[in-house]
């Protein structure tokens, strides 16, 4: 019997709104660029559509800095424009899940501007100000985007606390009347019918008691604050409450961004008592090709091995089995295209190792998530030129490794960002093979990728055998096989250490899958017992070969479990 809720079994699909398609022919994606294309959405199987920020920003960081919360980009649409992007996502059967940015608002927001006025504003203890400490920051913690977590105010004589850009100041939620504020605004955005969060760096809202140094990282005059910062003393607190005030009025879909979680910190954001979340964003295996040299982070152009990056999806598999749920990912706004960075992006092997990628990841156990073009293999750009740029995070990292460290230089850094920057994910959506790839008929706020009249939606629409056509082929095996959602994970004997396949299976009482991914471009010869009466329901190849597995192969069995047969 299954017993899973609906957000077990479902597909999200992810948006990038500023990249996905201009309706109005200014170079942005839009509001009704989206609802022009719900159709292919619903044709590919998805069943829930996650929005990147919709709202008025001052457009620092992606619309990840918000100057109000409840209302539209102006440079996306208007509110009408949203509520006819509900309406008509919902008339095709199709849920929408906003992103929610709690942990800051933009510096421009109504509330920090009364915070900054004066230190007896009754909105001052909405963020966190402190005093200098012998003339500097009040600690040194850095903020992601280089440099220190806390900027001067002349005005106060006091430090305010961003983990982020200086335009990004942290909230303080130890204010009750923050948490108010926020959960006032999700029962809002509830009103409007909307589907659920995912919950922009949720991990980080609760800061540590004593806003202390941190001694445990690089050595750097400004240290990782997230080390300092990540899974607070009042976080599951305020999770809980959040809960009790907003989530658990709505049949919801709630995931967590929860940068440094643990399995065990994971088994309470997204316990199966449904008391926090339904599920949390890990970044564990998109962090173990990050560089050596600690100081530059995820800045390298290394590939992740296979026993690395196996070994780390099998412990979160394994160790979150019955206890909580997992999110499946490859892609995302923040991360490199995977077909670059974990395929292989040479045109020969392209659509093979998309493919081999997604099957990999959509029989394991836990709600996939799809990053717009991943369903058609869109790779990284490949850029020579710093101008080509706009990420902030990337531009801020090269100012800094290159001009003021000269730790790296600019050949090796631009290697890097070609390998790593979040603009490799943002460039436009590739719809056709015209000039602006059918996103825009204007030049784009961020150029296409020059591989646009090989990969596109148009070409991949029309051929049985393209990466779109495989992926929609896995979500109609998620939404028809119970196994795919209740099965429980095993690695396949012996696997663990080899260092050219992935092979594991699926078992409920009635039936189990077998999934095979050669990681590699070279021919190999694996041999797994696979029972007479199997059915081969995946294949990336025409025809199957047994033992041997041709570059990028991947094949996934059916076949009754040996339990059901007893």
């Amino acid at each position: 019997m299954n017993n899973s809720k609906w957000w077990q079994q479902a597909v999200i699909y992810q948006v990038y709104p500023k990249s996905f398609q201009d309706s109005n022919q200014d170079g942005l994606g839009d509001l009704r660029g989206i609802i022009s294309r719900l159709d292919y959405i619903k044709q590919l199987g998805a069943d829930v559509i996650w929005l990147n920020p919709v709202y008025k920003t001052a457009n620092i960081d992606g619309g990840y800095d918000i100057s109000d919360y409840q209302s539209i980009n102006p440079d996306l649409g208007t509110m009408s424009d949203f509520d006819a992007l509900v309406t008509e996502a919902h008339q095709r059967g199709l849920k929408i899940m906003m992103d929610l940015v709690v942990n800051h608002t933009s510096s421009d927001h109504d509330w920090f501007k009364q915070s900054r006025s004066s230190t007896d504003n009754p909105y001052r203890d909405y963020y966190i100000w402190r005093d200098p400490v012998d003339g500097h920051e009040p600690n040194n913690w850095g903020s992601f985007f280089s440099g220190p977590a806390w900027t001067y105010d002349e005005q106060s004589q006091q430090y305010y606390l961003h983990l982020f850009a200086k335009e990004q100041p942290d909230l303080n939620w130890d204010n009750p009347e923050v948490r108010k504020a926020i959960f006032r605004m999700m029962n809002w955005w509830a009103a409007k019918g909307i589907d659920g969060f995912r919950m922009d760096v949720i991990s980080l809202i609760s800061k540590p008691n004593n806003l202390t140094d941190d001694h445990a990282g690089k050595g750097q005059p400004y240290e990782d604050a997230g080390q300092a910062v990540a899974n607070g003393p009042h976080v599951h607190q305020y999770l809980k409450e959040m809960n009790q005030e907003v989530l658990s009025k709505y049949d919801w879909i709630t995931v967590g961004e929860t940068a440094g979680v643990t399995t065990e910190q994971a088994d309470k954001y997204a316990n199966l008592d449904g008391s926090e979340l339904n599920m949390v964003f890990q970044f564990e295996h998109v962090s173990l090709d990050g560089n050596v040299n600690p100081i530059l982070g995820k800045w390298s152009d290394r590939r992740v091995s296979l026993v690395d990056l196996r070994e780390n999806l099998v412990k979160w598999q394994t160790q979150l089995a019955g206890k909580a749920w997992n999110s499946l990912y490859w892609n995302n706004h923040d991360q490199p295209r995977a077909v670059s960075r974990f395929g292989d992006d040479d045109p020969q092997y392209r659509d093979y190792s998309a493919k081999m990628l997604g099957a990999m990841l959509h029989f394991m156990q836990g709600t996939p998530y799809i990053y717009q073009g991943e369903e058609l293999g869109m790779t990284n750009s490949a850029w020579h030129d710093l101008s080509q740029y706009r990420d902030l995070e990337s531009l801020n990292a090269y100012h800094e490794f290159v001009d003021k460290e000269a730790l790296v230089s600019p050949e090796t850094m631009l290697r890097y960002l070609q390998t790593t920057s979040r603009d490799n994910a943002r460039t436009p959506m590739q719809w056709d093979n015209s000039q602006y790839a059918g996103f825009s008929q204007n030049k784009p706020w961020l150029p296409v990728n020059d591989n646009h009249t090989e990969v596109n939606a148009q070409q991949q629409l029309s051929d049985s055998n393209s990466v779109f056509n495989f992926y929609k082929q896995l979500i109609k095996w998620r939404h028809t096989l119970p196994v795919v959602t209740n099965g429980t994970f095993s690695l396949i004997t012996g696997n663990e250490k080899d260092t050219e396949v992935f092979a594991y299976t699926r078992q409920n009482s009635d039936q189990t899958l077998l999934v095979i991914a050669n990681f590699t471009a070279n021919q190999l010869t694996r041999h797994y017992d696979i029972p007479s009466d199997h059915k081969l329901i995946v294949q990336n190849y025409t025809d199957d070969q047994g033992s041997t597995l041709r570059p990028y192969e991947t094949k996934v069995y059916l076949y009754q479990s040996t339990a059901a047969t007893d």
